[in-house]
């Protein structure tokens, strides 16, 4: 019998587009199927590298965060044992879920592997775009959110506050897994 899955929303925001150069700033998780477990911290850059535009987005400084953020050790540490709290059995998987994972994923996938030198998700992220774009035969033009909110009717908006958009893209997944197998 396979592992049960434990699908988990991730949202980050970041002060520029690659990790590496640029830092992770604000990390935000909820559990998909259980959304009353969530996490969310801000950290203290790891770079003074940044872009402004991206600044603007998050509404951050990196002032702030240096005084105010964690050490991004400690800020990966506890996303690990959060993440752990999520399982109830030891061979449980962690799936990462993200909207537009290839973005919020690569800082993830960075961060962890730099700072603690192993990534609880292992190699296992599922991005919500591709799973709409698959599920309705569309095209990735159709996969923008505003057309998503249409098409689904969230009850929640992407607001760019990471756990505020965690909990916005598990409500996308929950609604385009039932829309699925409606059409089953």
């Amino acid at each position: 019998m396979p592992a049960q899955e434990i699908f988990i929303s991730v949202d980050v925001e970041a002060s520029g587009p690659i990790p590496g150069e640029y830092s992770l700033l604000s990390i935000g998780a909820c559990s998909i199927f259980e959304t009353e477990k969530t996490f969310r911290c801000e950290l203290q850059p790891s770079s003074p590298k940044h872009d402004p535009e991206a600044l603007a987005v998050t509404g951050l400084s990196l002032a702030h965060l240096e005084k105010n953020g964690l050490p991004v050790t400690k800020a990966m540490q506890q996303f690990e044992h959060w993440l752990e709290s999520c399982r109830s059995k030891q061979d449980e998987k962690l799936i990462f879920v993200g909207f537009n994972a290839a973005f919020d994923w690569s800082f993830i996938n960075y961060y962890f592997h730099k700072y603690l030198g192993r990534n609880p998700f292992g190699f296992s992220a599922l991005d919500i775009k591709a799973l709409y774009m698959g599920s309705t035969h569309g095209t990735w033009a159709d996969t923008k959110s505003s057309n998503m909110d249409v098409a689904l009717k969230p009850k929640l908006k992407g607001t760019h506050d990471p756990l505020e958009d965690a909990l916005y893209q598990a409500e996308l997944f929950r609604l385009i897994r039932k829309k699925e197998g409606e059409s089953n």
